[in-house]
């Protein structure tokens, strides 16, 4: 049987920024329900013991987000969450000292990618007053997320606008040294215990409109991760947030049974193959950072 190490289960499809790197999804706006998201858990349990609150969509905006970390915890899953930040003091009563919660990520690009964002200083203190009180009280593992660096530009704007940020963690965690002198590609800086920054370069979300390449390489798409999106669809990966790669719906067959399809299947044995078989991951960047 297959076993993910990753496994993103969408809890909503609503964001409350609208970032620069992220497209807005063209799916039904809404929050997965209590039942639907239960039967996932169900479906899915065989396959997996760590679940992702992420695709598209801030999970701290689902009102009844509690409810499904107890859910999780109930049947058994780790949660990881991926948020944006924004909305963490407002929240934080509701996620603090859940025994499901085992990590959270914060996109802090996030700010600077909104085009609306104002007080750096205020957004990035709240975050941190919140790690504070959850790594105190919890054995929460916490990443800061700075994915916007360029690629391809000498003086780097975004190095500079991120300067702001790592200062101020720096402060935090009374770090004797500036955290890009220990950063590599690829690699997380550990500014404390349990509390991790990883930077990367920006990547583009696959589309059908973008150019299509040789199809050669890998990814680790239903090798080691899937997901399913807020109606119940399977998808092969996280980069599939429009649901165009849909392997079939968990609300009407069995996620088992699902994966086994021919055109799961099919997606599997090509990147086995280091060959990409759908158009969308010929399409998908990402895939070349994995050879």
């Amino acid at each position: 049987m297959k076993r993910f190490k990753k496994f993103y289960i969408e809890t909503t499809s609503i964001c409350n920024l609208s970032c620069v790197f992220c497209p807005p999804t063209e799916r039904a706006k809404g929050f997965v329900s209590i039942e639907d998201f239960s039967h996932t858990l169900d479906q899915v349990k065989p396959f997996t013991d760590y679940i992702y609150f992420h695709v598209k969509g801030e999970p701290l905006m689902h009102p009844k987000i509690d409810q499904l970390l107890d859910i999780s915890h109930d049947k058994g899953f780790k949660v990881n969450i991926t948020t944006n930040g924004t909305l963490i003091t407002k929240n934080k009563h509701k996620i603090l000292g859940k025994p499901a919660l085992r990590q959270i990520n914060f996109s802090l690009h996030s700010f600077d990618g909104h085009p609306g964002s104002k007080n750096k200083a205020n957004y990035l203190r709240q975050i941190l007053e919140f790690v504070r009180e959850a790594t105190a009280i919890s054995p929460l593992i916490v990443s800061f997320r700075l994915w916007n660096l360029e690629l391809d530009n000498e003086v780097n704007q975004q190095k500079q606008k991120n300067r702001e940020l790592l200062s101020l963690i720096e402060e935090e965690f009374q770090l004797d040294y500036q955290i890009e002198e220990r950063f590599k590609p690829g690699q997380g800086v550990k500014i404390a215990e349990r509390i991790y920054l990883n930077q990367d370069p920006e990547f583009d979300w696959p589309a059908m409109d973008a150019p299509e390449d040789d199809g050669k390489g890998f990814c680790y798409a239903l090798r080691n991760q899937a997901g399913v999106l807020i109606d119940g669809t399977v998808i092969p990966c996280c980069l599939d947030g429009e649901g165009l790669l849909n392997l079939g719906n968990v609300h009407e067959k069995n996620f088992a049974d699902i994966i086994e399809d021919e055109r799961a299947v099919n997606i599997y044995d090509g990147f086995s193959r280091r060959e990409a078989v759908e158009e969308l991951c010929r399409k998908c960047g990402y895939r070349k950072r994995f050879g």
